[in-house]
């Protein structure tokens, strides 16, 4: 199942984000994908505001793993692009975060890729330069009968 979304304002991906951390739950995992800029940490900004999460969100990328424990749910804030080259193991714990009593959120999924369990909501970030609107498409796939049923329940966005 595959929705596809035009976000015209980082405004618009932070309300997506904040939109769909109403709907989840523990173990919850959400892979965002795209280039750098696409909108992924901002999308987590909205994520993290909707679970109630005060602190700011900056991007794991040289930490790997940000943890926020103050909202409804702890979020797990994963950026892997420096384990492009293979070494998942890096990043050690992985199934412990997804097993775990919040939300996952990981960045540049691909590179872990045989680390991730068969479900999850994909949500990859293009750039829609088209009309010099600077607008993205986020690209929403549910994996497993659990994110389809949460891609319905987002609906119109």
């Amino acid at each position: 199942m595959t929705q596809i979304i035009k976000l015209n304002t980082p405004d618009q991906t932070m309300k997506l984000g904040q939109k769909l951390a109403q709907l989840l739950q523990p173990q919850d995992l959400i892979l965002l994908d795209g280039d750098l800029g696409a909108g992924k940490t901002t999308f987590t900004k909205g994520l993290a505001s909707g679970l109630g999460i005060t602190r700011p969100v900056k991007s794991p990328t040289f930490t790997i793993v940000r943890e926020y424990q103050t909202g409804r749910l702890p979020l797990y804030h994963m950026d892997v692009y420096r384990l492009e080259d293979g070494g998942g193991e890096e990043l050690g714990g992985l199934e412990e975060y997804i097993n775990g009593d919040g939300v996952v959120v990981i960045e540049w999924s691909e590179f872990v890729a045989a680390e991730l369990p068969d479900e999850f909501l994909r949500i990859k970030f293009e750039r829609n330069d088209e009309n010099g609107d600077n607008s993205r498409v986020a690209t929403l796939t549910a994996q497993g009968s659990h994110y389809e049923k949460l891609l319905a329940e987002l609906g119109e966005v």
